[in-house]
């Protein structure tokens, strides 16, 4: 079965063509458009009656992400798994949901320590709809499959599509999954809208849907999809880190010291770690040649800088295996 083709048929009106069959979704049957009947005379509603709704809005998107677990889980899994094998993640979306997998895409490499390029984010319309609006961009398939191709996607078939739509129905976002499944790479789907993710089971390896209801403003998705978008990313990404070895205890041990707050934190976590003042915390920082995981290894086993980052390859970079296999020696 191929996976859905978005094409306009009316300025309402999307039609996915599956296995010989067509189905017609309207625009207005999507919750995300719908009205809120928690937020119908928002205008004149006090200022603090307004942020309680807010507050009790986003209880709400908490508890369908919560709902999501077990999908969110098996993403995790595919990501882990690619990411083992080389591959790389792309992250595609359009308006507020492709500025979120640029934002977590972004930040992988300073907090873990990982390639630039693991984490790819594309959206519509290129690096200028991150801060401006850039109207129509989001419904040419085209552009997604060009931009896929820029980046080689796919000469490794561990490579991976995460496709964020608040609608599900995001021409640009849907045209890289099915370019992507066409490839024969992993398939993720993130989408706000329930109903329209039903229609997909079996399209996609993984499909992540909370059902987070009517925004307070009627289809602004920049609110509680957007908060729902960047809860997901968040656990998509940290806790992939999480599984490769990037996190001891709680703690960022695989970080890049690009600033004076991050050679600080580094220091302050080894101090922690290793029971040291900052001092000579700051000296072992300095002899490990500003590796974390290596200065807590030389530390706590006593061992040269060599020494120290080979045991750290030979336990595949995580530090709890290597101080565990010390350990037991």
């Amino acid at each position: 079965m191929s996976a859905k083709t978005f094409r306009s048929s009316a300025p309402d009106i999307r039609k996915a063509r599956t296995g010989g069959c067509e189905m017609s979704i309207d625009y207005k049957d999507l919750k995300t458009e719908m009205r809120n009947p928690e937020s119908g005379q928002l205008d004149i509603m006090p200022l603090r009656d307004i942020l309680n709704l807010f507050y009790r809005q986003d209880i709400i998107v908490a508890e369908a992400v919560k709902k999501e677990h077990k999908n969110i889980a098996d993403a995790i899994g595919i990501i882990h798994r690619s990411l083992e094998l080389e591959g790389r993640v792309f992250y595609a979306g359009a308006g507020t949901s492709g500025r979120l997998g640029v934002l977590d895409a972004s930040e992988i490499k300073p907090t873990f320590g990982v390639k630039k390029k693991m984490f790819i984010g594309l959206i519509a319309g290129g690096r200028k709809a991150l801060t401006t609006s850039i109207e129509g961009a989001e419904d040419s398939r085209e552009t997604a499959v060009a931009e896929l191709k820029k980046y080689k996607f796919a000469e490794n078939k561990n490579d991976a599509v995460v496709g964020i739509t608040a609608s599900g129905m995001t021409p640009y976002v849907l045209s890289a999954l099915e370019h992507a499944k066409a490839e024969s790479c992993a398939t993720i789907l993130l989408t706000c809208n329930k109903n329209v993710a039903a229609q997909y089971r079996g399209e996609f390896d993984v499909i992540i849907a909370p059902d987070i209801g009517s925004e307070i403003i009627s289809g602004s998705t920049r609110l509680k999809s957007g908060t729902a978008t960047k809860m997901i990313l968040n656990m998509l990404s940290t806790v992939a880190m999480i599984k490769a070895g990037k996190v001891y205890k709680n703690y960022m041990v695989d970080l890049i010291p690009a600033c004076k707050k991050l050679i600080d934190r580094a220091e302050r976590i080894l101090a922690d770690l290793c029971s040291l003042d900052m001092a000579e915390a700051r000296e072992i920082y300095r002899r490990s040649g500003y590796n974390l995981k290596a200065a807590i290894v030389m530390k706590e086993i006593g061992l040269p800088l060599k020494s120290a980052r080979a045991l750290l390859k030979k336990n595949g970079g995580h530090l709890r295996s290597a101080l565990d296999t010390r350990a037991k020696r």
